[in-house]
């Protein structure tokens, strides 16, 4: 069987979900019972994902033995204990890890409910290396449970992505989730770096592409946002 790999973000410091991040890293807190961390596991898991690379900064010894725990024999840790490399420069670190093939890369509270089809099978479907640098899963900024932004993206009708225009509203938001292949990390700009300034060179060579999430994408970013995912969890199953 050929190796499906995912990074796994999991290294920050989740300020924004203060108090419960005093003593509990952000991938470990629980939504209906279970960590986030485990839901974004258990997604890429059905997606055929047999290889995870998780990168741990904050109480990184919590993420190490619960995923290793969650996922037996199947995680590799980038350690980023000494020093924070932020989305793009954690990527970077990881890539010996990752393999030469297109890989997912996932927050690690990413949160979604699913559609029709599952969103990580449409976009293994739908990824082109020849065309694409990315492929991000993108979600209506306007339904998107517990987000308050104005939203990331607009979507042409053949699939590239541009930045929100100044002063406007975007119709989507980076569900945090996306396909990548590794010639988009390509000659980095330094050691600590955004991943957006990758997303930001690919769309400048027409080479960053969106899928719409015909789900419901849950944003859980404060401890008030656990509360309207739950809800939503419960809503959808009932």
């Amino acid at each position: 069987m050929s190796q499906l790999s995912a990074m796994i973000f999991a290294a920050g410091r989740g300020t924004r979900m203060r108090p419960l991040t005093a003593i509990t890293p952000k991938p470990l807190i629980e939504v209906c019972g279970r960590s986030l961390i485990d839901h974004v596991i258990d997604r890429l898991d059905a997606a055929g994902v047999n290889h995870f690379v998780v990168n741990v900064h904050y109480l990184a010894d919590m993420i190490e033995v619960h995923v290793r725990r969650h996922a037996p024999g199947k995680v590799t840790i980038s350690d980023e204990r000494s020093k924070l490399l932020d989305t793009g420069g954690g990527l970077v670190k990881a890539l010996p890890h990752l393999g030469t093939d297109p890989f997912f890369i996932a927050n690690s509270d990413t949160f979604w409910l699913e559609g029709a089809f599952p969103i990580l099978d449409r976009l293994k479907a739908t990824f082109d290396p020849e065309r694409m640098d990315a492929l991000l899963v993108l979600a209506p900024t306007v339904t998107a449970v517990g987000y308050h932004g104005r939203g990331d993206f607009d979507l042409d009708t053949d699939g590239r992505i541009a930045r929100r225009r100044e002063l406007t509203i975007a119709p989507f938001v980076y569900a945090g989730c996306a396909m990548m292949s590794p010639a988009a990390l390509a000659d980095p700009p330094g050691e600590v770096f955004s991943l957006n300034k990758v997303f930001d060179r690919s769309i400048a060579n027409g080479r960053l592409f969106g899928v719409r999430l015909d789900g419901l994408f849950l944003h859980v970013g404060t401890p008030r946002a656990i509360h309207a995912a739950e809800h939503a969890i419960r809503f959808s199953a009932a």
